[in-house]
């Protein structure tokens, strides 16, 4: 369920840069389109728009769209997964006055976009008015930045996580499914000595880890208006960093690599007993592990202390305006159509994997059946109960990816013997606050 997506693929750390920054400050300057400024009215005639994703099968969408709007007739255009080029491309084409009218782009990107004014504000769109209330709370601060009266994007899909754990392991071994994560690291003990893993630790997967440290409570980048404060070393961060620490010294996880041929093995031969994943881990596990169908089940994230009810993300994106669109009010008609629409949602489903924000799309047939893999368990309730536990305050920064890639760096180091998991966090806040300096983008930290 679009792995390939919602995981961060190593990319150039010039993606930061790919825009020259004039007077950029805070979130970064308003977008100049003739929608933010409120003037965001239908466009006389036909209009032909463009949209750009990687999700496999929205052509399909597209066509549907397309059979149902003559007037309103939306090119589809395909490209890599967004950090993989479709971004370096989105920043290229908007600096030569080239870009698609809609692009999809992922939470974690959005903030680059907007310091880099490469978004349309199209809270002025008619086809926007009230959208609020039809997402789910955490998505819709994703895509307005907590600013007033400000859209940026259109919630797409979401990544809730949760527990996936064998069933049949743990019944057999007598071992309690753990609910708290003191319950998980006593678990891990146990099951070492049985002569498997609780889980594997992803060195590459750090937007995996901050999915941890936002269901913990940490915040990483906050912004005041003005300026940015990065701090991934604050309280709840170093606590989970020391948390995983202690089982990575006590080699009670593995350390293979995320999604390869020996991880999915893993699974399928029992090493691995549980994942804490996404949404979209559901079919992953189906399609990498054949042989435990059946075996699996899933539970709520373990909480830090009993009895509470928080869940981290991991993955999801939107549907952009980017800067440029001639047709802004078109382009938010059907983004809002895209991510709201039953028929819509339901194709982007069954096609691309996605977990919709939309908060009808949790109660499409896809989402409120028994899940065959899963011994028939409404698995998908447990996701949509997690992604009202989502803390909405949690913000990305504006230099991600370069972010990602300097903290995997250090988890590497970390898995080999060198150096700390909070090291790699320590290391990689300094490095993102000389990157935002080196932007001119106001910092602190």
């Amino acid at each position: 369920m679009m792995k390939a997506r919602t995981r961060m693929v190593a990319a150039a750390v010039g993606l930061t840069a790919a825009l020259a920054l004039t007077a950029c400050s805070g979130q970064g300057a308003s977008s100049t389109s003739t929608a933010a400024s409120g003037d965001c009215k239908p466009s006389s005639g036909k209009v032909d728009l463009t949209f750009t994703t990687w999700v496999p099968g929205m052509d399909k969408v597209v066509d549907l769209w397309n059979s149902k709007n003559p007037n309103i007739q939306v090119k589809f255009q395909t490209g890599p997964n967004g950090n993989s080029g479709t971004y370096q491309n989105f920043f290229n084409q908007i600096k030569a006055g080239n870009a698609p009218d809609l692009g999809q782009i992922e939470y974690d990107a959005l903030p680059n976009f907007r310091v880099q004014d490469g978004l349309t504000n199209i809270a002025a769109c008619q086809p926007v008015s009230g959208a609020q209330s039809k997402f789910v709370d955490w998505t819709w601060n994703q895509v307005t930045f907590g600013e007033n009266n400000a859209v940026y994007a259109v919630p797409q899909d979401t990544g809730p996580i949760a527990l996936f754990y064998r069933k049949d392991l743990f019944q057999a071994a007598g071992i309690p499914v753990p609910t708290t994560w003191d319950e998980y690291a006593k678990d891990a003990a146990l099951i070492k000595a049985k002569g498997a893993y609780i889980t594997n630790f992803p060195k590459t997967d750090v937007n995996w880890f901050a999915g941890m440290v936002w269901q913990a409570g940490g915040q990483w980048f906050k912004n005041d208006g003005s300026t940015w404060n990065v701090n991934l070393t604050d309280d709840k961060s170093t606590q989970v960093a020391n948390y995983w620490q202690k089982l990575i010294d006590a080699g009670e996880v593995s350390k293979l690599a995320s999604f390869s041929d020996d991880w999915n093995k893993s699974f399928d031969d029992g090493q691995q007993w549980t994942w804490v994943s996404a949404v979209w881990g559901a079919s992953t596990l189906e399609t990498g592990a054949p042989n435990t169908a059946g075996k699996w089940a899933v539970a709520p994230m373990p909480q830090w202390s009993a009895g509470d009810s928080k869940a981290g993300d991991w993955g999801g994106s939107s549907t952009a305006v980017l800067k440029g669109s001639k047709h802004p009010y078109e382009a938010a008609k059907f983004a809002m159509w895209l991510n709201t629409d039953p028929e819509a949602l339901a194709l982007e489903n069954k096609l691309g994997g996605l977990y919709p924000a939309a908060k009808a799309g949790a109660d499409l047939p896809a989402f409120t059946s028994g899940q065959a893999f899963y011994g028939g368990q409404k698995i998908y309730d447990v996701f949509k109960q997690a992604s009202g536990q989502v803390d909405p305050n949690f913000t990305w920064g504006p230099t991600m990816t370069q972010t990602y890639t300097d903290v995997s760096d250090g988890f590497g180091a970390a898995l080999g013997g060198s150096g700390t998991l909070l090291d790699a966090l320590k290391t990689g806040q300094q490095k993102t606050i000389d990157a935002l300096k080196a932007q001119s983008i106001p910092v602190k930290g």
